[in-house]
């Protein structure tokens, strides 16, 4: 996790984890298995990969085929997502439990076959049960090929930042006890900078992340979030900030004071260190637009200048207060996709191109409180999430995509995800008076092969209402319009971006608000969609988009690899 070089790039990668390199071939060995940490003056035992946390880094070309052969030492079973990689005809390797593969089972292992194509930049990878990706995570760095350069100034180095949520108890024993009681889960204790709780929590032991840098040399920050239910600022005091990248793809530069980021996003960001030789903290705090915001905690890092003395120069930390959604969509209205030969072909779905739209309200809502499922309920309704009014379901006995290609759908899912809100109202007016629960389902949306596919999403004020991240994997997407109120089919595809849209895997749409995405549906396999705030995943904030094979074995599911893991 530490400064990089750009010089060594090619060559630096943690001995402890790589086993061997062949050409365009990587080969990782994860071993999942519980150790202790201490925060916050308290010790916590948490399932990590290689002791760590955040775990190991992987760090390979655009291009390359890496393999991370993965072994649960830990006590419950558990799957690992890619987040980003598109995983072209490969969805065996995607990672969502019982959406492509059942959990690897204590005392087993599994080996991932991750097939990159056309990203480029920063993603990363985490665990994809429950919440288990609060401390099963890292970061993915995709190098340039060989033969390419980055499509701006090099950087003297580069230092990946992943921003995450720290609590003081095992992550799968929140979520079972929000569950057993039919209850919200709680608020952080803290937020981490690459694990280090900084100087602002008040325990004497905790640490603080530190940056070394070189007067007059330029750094390529990546910058992940990875917490668990929390947009977030980040700001470097008296620094400026230059996006370069979003989501594995390179964006026209602009400079700010911060950025803001979501759960699942990455942003690569250049920053200059031109400022008097001295340590000036860097901070991040979370942005909020709901009705029940989290905690509001600042945490700090230092980016430290070589032999700067004394204490930290120009201390007054300036980041925009929790609630700014005027800064928020001032930020993400600058983002442009970059018409630079190192990004992908630009290949936007044109309204001839459309032949399948999905209109998809996003809400959070009740459920009756079964004692049979949640012994504990502490009222008689428990929270729950939906699209369209339906609160997403996993199976439990065979993954969708076993399923699906297996031809033994019948019990496991039906094609009849709705397409359109079952129920046209003010989504984004007050709603006291409509009725607050949705119904279960296992419902999945059905694509054919190079389908040009139009996704509006949006946002509602059940619930807490407030804004969302989507995440869509299999794919990147173009996000390609945004608004406040209520998308109207009419009037509002006229101000669409067809032009520059962002080429992007998680999508921030606005709290009162709407985005539209689009994409060709050119991956065949089985791709889960949910919002990448965690616990609106899992009260059911989720779909799933079932593309069809083709017409040949290039546009066709790859067979599945030998020991996929069982779900019985």
């Amino acid at each position: 996790m530490g400064l990089l070089k750009l010089s060594f790039l090619g060559v630096l990668f943690l001995s402890t984890f790589l086993v061997c390199s062949v050409a365009d071939e990587h080969h990782y060995e994860f071993f999942v298995r519980e150790a202790n940490f201490t925060k916050l003056c308290n010790t916590t035992t948490l399932l990590v990969v290689n002791d760590s946390y955040p775990g190991p880094e992987i760090r390979v070309h655009r291009g390359d085929t890496v393999f991370v052969n993965v072994h649960n030492q830990g006590n419950y079973g558990f799957t690992i997502h890619w987040h980003g990689v598109k995983q072209p005809r490969n969805p065996w390797s995607d990672g969502p439990e019982y959406i492509t593969q059942c959990p690897i089972r204590p005392g087993t292992n599994f080996t991932y076959e991750v097939i990159l194509s056309d990203e480029i930049g920063t993603l990363w990878w985490h665990a994809h049960s429950d919440w288990t990706r609060g401390s099963i995570q890292g970061a993915f760095i995709i190098l340039p090929a060989e033969n390419q350069t980055y499509p701006f100034p090099a950087p003297d180095a580069d230092q990946t930042i992943i921003l995450q949520s720290w609590y003081n108890r095992d992550y799968l024993q929140i979520l079972n006890d929000a569950l057993a009681t039919g209850t919200s889960p709680p608020d952080p204790d803290a937020y981490a900078i690459n694990g280090h709780l900084g100087d602002t929590y008040g325990c004497p032991s905790d640490t603080i992340f530190r940056m070394q840098v070189d007067f007059g040399n330029t750094y390529l920050l990546r910058i992940i979030n990875a917490a668990m239910n929390e947009p977030k600022f980040f700001a470097i005091t008296n620094h400026t900030l230059t996006l370069v990248a979003q989501d594995a793809s390179y964006v026209q530069r602009f400079t700010s004071d911060f950025i803001m980021i979501n759960p699942g996003q990455t942003m690569d960001v250049l920053v200059s260190a031109n400022q008097n030789a001295g340590q000036y903290y860097m901070a991040t705090r979370p942005y909020s637009s709901s009705a029940f915001p989290p905690v509001d905690l600042i945490t700090t890092g230092v980016f430290e200048y070589t032999n700067s003395a004394g204490g930290l120069n120009a201390s007054l930390i300036t980041l925009p207060v929790m609630d700014d959604t005027a800064a928020t969509d001032s930020f993400i209205s600058r983002i442009r996709n970059s018409n630079v030969t190192q990004n992908p072909r630009l290949d936007v779905p044109a309204d001839s191109d459309i032949n399948r739209r999905v209109y998809i309200a996003i809400a959070t809502n009740n459920l009756p409180c079964n004692t049979s499922v949640t012994p504990q309920c502490v009222s008689v309704t428990r929270p729950a999430a939906s699209l369209n009014n339906v609160s997403f379901v996993l199976p439990r006995n065979i993954d969708i995509l076993q399923a699906y290609y297996n031809m033994s759908t019948s019990g496991v899912y039906t094609e009849d995800f709705p397409l359109n809100p079952p129920e046209f109202y003010n989504f984004t007016g007050e709603l006291g008076g409509l009725n607050p629960m949705t119904v279960e389902g296992t419902r999945v949306v059905m694509l054919n092969y190079g389908d040009g596919v139009e996704i509006v999403l949006q946002a509602t004020q059940g619930g807490g209402g407030g804004s969302h991240p989507i995440h869509l994997h299999g794919f990147s997407f173009y996000w390609v319009g945004t608004g406040t109120g209520n998308f109207n089919n009419q009037t509002d595809p006229s101000s669409y971006n067809l032009v520059d849209p962002p080429l992007i895997n998680t999508v921030h749409v606005p709290v009162r608000g709407w985005v539209a995405i689009r994409f060709f549906a050119n991956n065949p396999g089985v791709w889960f969609m949910h919002c990448h705030f965690e616990r609106h995943s899992t009260w059911g904030m989720d779909t799933v988009f079932i593309v069809r094979n083709g017409t040949d074995t290039d546009s066709s599911i790859l067979p599945p690899p030998s020991g996929m893991p069982r779900c019985t």
